[in-house]
This record gives C-alpha cells, structure tokens and sequence, in this order.
C-alpha cells in the first residue's frame, strides 16, 4: 500500500511540474497563429486608377518577400485573389495587379481579347502598369524590398516575362500556361530567373512558339527552367477553366495532376531564389 501511495504522489508532482512548464513557455515554443490580412488597395499611373489586392500574415512584424500576381486575361477577379491569399498563407506578401485599371474584368473572350490586346502589342505600357502596382506593394512595411518576384497566369504569364526581359529587378518571374510571344532578349537587362509551366497540349502556346523562346533565352544565356506537362492544356491551372471551356468553345481545362506540380515547382523555386 505504501508503494502505491508513493507511486500517486510521484504521478502527481510530475502532473503539476508538466503544467507549470506548459504554463511558461516562450513566444517561440508557442508560435501565434498566422492572421491572414486582406485588403483592397487603390493606387495610380497617371491618370489611371487602379484596384489591386493585397495579402500577407500580420501576426509577425517580420518582413516577407514580395510575389506580385498577374492575371488572365479575365483581369483580377475572384480565382487571381484566390491565389493571391495562397502565397500569403506560405509567408509571402501577395499582390495582385489590376493591370487593365478601375477594376475592369471581363466575362466573355471577346472583351477580354480587347482589353488585353494592347498590353501584348506596348510591353513598356505593361510594364509600367506593372510598375505601379509594384512600387504600392513595395510601400508596406512588411514587405521585403530586397526579395521580389512576379507570377502569371495566361496573359499574365506573359505579362512577367515582359517585366523581366524589360529590364525590372526581380528575383525570379513564373510563367504559368502564359504566351510565349514576348518582348525582345537583352542580356543587359534581364536580371531574374525564370520558371515557365506549360501544358504540352496547349493550342494556344504550339510547338514552334515554345521552340523560338527557348532559343531567345538561349541566345543570351539566360538563367530559365523551363517544365511541361503531358495532357494539360492552356488554363490547366484554374479549377473554373473545363465549365468556362466549355461554355465558349475554347480549348481549355483544369488538369489537377499539372496545377498541383506546377505548384510545387513554384515553391521550390522562390525556395532557391529568396536567400
């Protein structure tokens, strides 16, 4: 009997000695939890007014790399936002660009196609939209001036090769089933990486294109990685792409296995590029 009550006072000092240290350990070994703050955000070029939306974790005052976002052609609706939030949730601060100005979007091929139109034909006019939006994302406090990139999707893959080939300071720029007709290659100029991920079944973006770019950036030497995958069309990305393929007759659709590796590769990218 003695044995047993000294077996219960011990179990009972150890159970109160285990609570006083949960009760005093540090900020460290108790982490907060991560408060994802989301805002939209107004800024200008000139006379043009744009709407941006911007998000990060504010439950620490540590600064965090920068990822700018450009849409598709669609303009900054709810899937970029949806992305944007993603990359906060990873520790970055996410920006993204209201490229076509006072929130415009578009719900139809047509007047996406008019609004993008000119952005393809002037990159300095883009990069200078892109610009602006950059500058506004750069003036937070928790960003990180020094560790910048830049992703996009369609359009807005193409969009983020421009800046870079134009000559803006990013670490690093994605391309996520984004055209391949760019701006011209200056190695004086481009500074950043480049990650592309292209669906090989993409009508949009032919053999012959993706064989010309590869060339330019050859040409240079540019530091570029470049991944494709089997069955996965233009917007292989977007979960929304199969029903509004459909409703258009447009040669896109979301391939899950291509979104979650392109994914993965774009993690591990900003890993080698943010040191």
């Amino acid at each position: 009997m003695k044995k047993i009550n000294f077996l219960m006072a011990a179990a009972l000092i150890f159970s109160v000695a285990a609570c006083n240290n949960n009760s005093t350990k540090t900020a460290e070994e108790n982490p907060v939890a991560m408060q994802v703050k989301e805002d939209t955000v107004m800024y200008k070029l000139d006379s043009v007014g744009m709407i941006g939306y911007v998000a990060w974790d504010a439950s620490t005052d540590t600064k965090r790399p920068v990822v700018m976002v450009v849409p598709e052609w669609w303009g900054l609706n709810d899937y970029t936002k949806s992305r944007v939030k993603q990359l906060a949730e990873l520790g970055y601060l996410a920006f993204g660009v209201d490229m076509y100005g006072n929130g415009m979007k578009a719900d139809n091929p047509e007047l996406a196609g008019e609004l993008a139109t000119p952005f393809y034909k002037d990159p300095a006019m883009a990069k200078a939209r892109f610009d602006a939006a950059l500058a506004k994302a750069l003036s937070y406090p928790a960003a990180d001036n020094s560790n910048v990139a830049a992703i996009g999707y369609c359009f807005g893959g193409t969009q983020v090769i421009n800046v870079a080939l134009l000559g803006d300071q990013l670490k690093g720029v994605v391309s996520f089933h984004g055209g391949l007709e760019t701006a011209p290659v200056n190695k004086d100029l481009l500074k950043a990486n480049i990650l592309i991920c292209h669906g090989e079944a993409d009508d949009f973006v032919p053999a012959a294109q993706v064989a010309a770019f590869r060339k330019k950036l050859d040409s240079i030497g540019a530091n570029y990685t470049f991944k494709s995958y089997p069955g996965a069309t233009h917007a292989f990305s977007n979960p929304g792409a199969t029903e509004t393929g459909k409703k258009f007759d447009m040669p896109i659709a979301y391939n899950a296995a291509a979104d979650t590796t392109s994914w993965k590769e774009m993690r591990s990218f900003f890993d080698k590029i943010f040191k």
